[in-house]
């Protein structure tokens, strides 16, 4: 991963209703924060309304890239990169883990998080969590 990276982390179910929202966010970490790389997961109506944003702001800005975060090890379970990403990353050392720890793995290594999290016992929010206990060991900012 080169450059400036960030991650989503929501729930499953996000309502279409945020989506200008979340244009706005990402369009807000171009401009403002330099970042040139998105990572998002392929579960959920959080990453479909990510993706799409992403892909939006690609049409603006050409160095824009949109990473598919695998969710299990592309040689047990092949997943084609999606029409208008640019690639697939798969964490190393993670294959006998739950997918936790490839979400784990991304916010140790990227710059930025964008989280939707209004649901109280969830991946999401224990995930926000994990990163601001490390917070003081890191340089990730949250955006929620």
């Amino acid at each position: 991963m080169g450059g400036k990276t960030c991650f989503f982390i929501g729930h499953r179910e996000a309502s279409k209703e945020i989506y200008s929202a979340l244009y706005a966010a990402v369009e807000q970490h171009i401009v403002e924060y330099g970042v040139t790389e998105f990572i998002v997961g392929h579960y959920g109506g959080f990453d479909h309304l990510v993706a799409s944003a992403v892909k939006e702001a690609k049409c603006f800005y050409s160095e824009v890239k949109l990473t598919l975060l695998l969710p299990y090890h592309p040689a047990e379970r092949p997943i084609p990169t999606p029409d208008g990403f640019d690639g697939t990353f798969y964490p190393p050392g993670i294959e006998c883990v739950p997918i936790i720890r490839a979400n784990r793995y991304i916010v140790d290594y990227v710059d930025y998080l964008i989280v939707y999290d209004w649901y109280p016992a969830s991946n999401a929010r224990e995930l926000v969590e994990y990163v601001r206990r490390r917070k003081g060991q890191n340089h990730l900012q949250i955006t929620v």
